[in-house]
């Protein structure tokens, strides 16, 4: 395996919430490279330092100790214009409880993130073409009848579908899902694994975390955190 083949490395990073006086230890030197394309489940039980690692994978977060690099560049030097256009342009969010908008009709919250990464002027330029790529994936995804719908009209499952073609919006190099399935019944989780593996096909590389190890054998390779650490 070759370093340019590597898209993420994780490099001995800790991370420690305080609860009053308790000082609670989540991750304990994690070490991981991910190989772009891979497809991803990292799995354990509550409280393992699942959500933390994603977010601070993501940006979300930082580490107390140790550092995430992304294509070779250490985030923990990355000052707060680099940090923000890589949250918005090379990483995709997908959450369990899909903070959509309400206010906002599917097409739109698909293209938010298109929007806030982009200037006023800029995004009249691109207003159409973002538009359009986001009828596409939304098509893609079988929402094309729900395009004007707003989040409240829909089921779970063309929620997270909505979810997910937002955070496909800017083309991300790294899709990132915590739990995506956790809130859908089992069918419609199924529907929604379909099209990670999907995408996953297409080349997209994803991390999803699951405390379910019958999801996280969907994915192509799994990663196990017991007490902190990758086991």
């Amino acid at each position: 395996m070759a370093d340019n083949d590597i898209i993420l490395k994780v490099c001995d990073v800790s991370k420690a919430y305080k609860m009053g006086a308790t000082r609670i230890e989540v991750l304990k030197g994690v070490n991981m490279a991910v190989v772009r394309g891979q497809f991803i489940a990292a799995t354990g039980a509550s409280g393992s330092g699942k959500s933390t690692l994603l977010h601070i994978l993501g940006a979300l977060d930082t580490p107390d100790s140790g550092h995430v690099e992304f294509e070779g560049n250490n985030l923990a030097a990355a000052g707060n214009a680099r940090l923000n256009h890589y949250r918005n342009k090379s990483v995709g969010f997908v959450f369990q409880f899909y903070h959509l908008l309400d206010e906002l009709n599917v097409v739109e919250n698909t293209m938010l993130p298109a929007m806030t990464g982009t200037s006023v002027f800029g995004w009249l330029a691109v207003r159409r073409s973002i538009r359009k790529r986001a009828v596409e994936l939304l098509d893609r995804l079988g929402l094309a009848s729900r395009l004007a719908h707003r989040p409240w009209q829909l089921s779970g499952g063309e929620r997270q579908r909505v979810a997910i073609a937002r955070a496909l919006i800017n083309k991300p190099s790294l899709l990132l899902a915590d739990e995506p399935t956790g809130n859908l019944d089992s069918e419609t989780g199924n529907g929604i694994l379909t099209v990670f593996d999907e995408l996953n096909r297409a080349g997209q590389t994803i991390i999803m975390v699951t405390h379910d190890n019958r999801i996280a054998k969907r994915a192509k390779k799994t990663v196990q955190l017991s007490d902190g650490r990758i086991v």
